[in-house]
């Protein structure tokens, strides 16, 4: 059941907590960590037209720094599908390092039936 995507990032200046005001120092921001995970993750996916997947929830720790210019490599693995609940293993790593992990949750969904009840259509 399985299913694994790597994607590679590479630190820029708009990625840094400073940057994104997530802190003071220009260190990859963990909230741009998180969206790599996220972008990863609805990798794995391959849903039918029409169909999307929202993010619902996302715990991680984010362990260790990486500086402006650093390669970044986000590792998602599809773990569990219970109807449309969608679990994943997230990581995070520099070089060898794992500078990140935790668990993410998406949910299915008809893209055009969500966006109509979210903007009370």
């Amino acid at each position: 059941m399985s299913k694994t995507v790597t994607i590679e990032r590479i630190v820029g200046r708009s990625h840094l907590a400073s940057e994104m005001k997530s802190g003071s120092l220009d260190v990859l921001a963990t909230p741009q960590m998180i969206a790599w995970m996220e972008e990863a993750s609805c990798q794995v996916l391959d849903l039918e037209e029409g169909m999307t997947s929202v993010g619902t929830l996302m715990q991680v720790s984010h362990d260790k720094a990486s500086p402006l210019g650093a390669k970044i490599r986000i590792v998602s693995t599809l773990t569990e599908q219970d109807g449309r609940k969608l679990k994943f293993h997230v990581e995070a790593f520099q070089g060898g390092a794992c500078i990140g992990k935790g668990e993410h949750e998406r949910f299915i969904v008809q893209a055009e039936k969500f966006l109509k009840k979210t903007y009370g259509q």
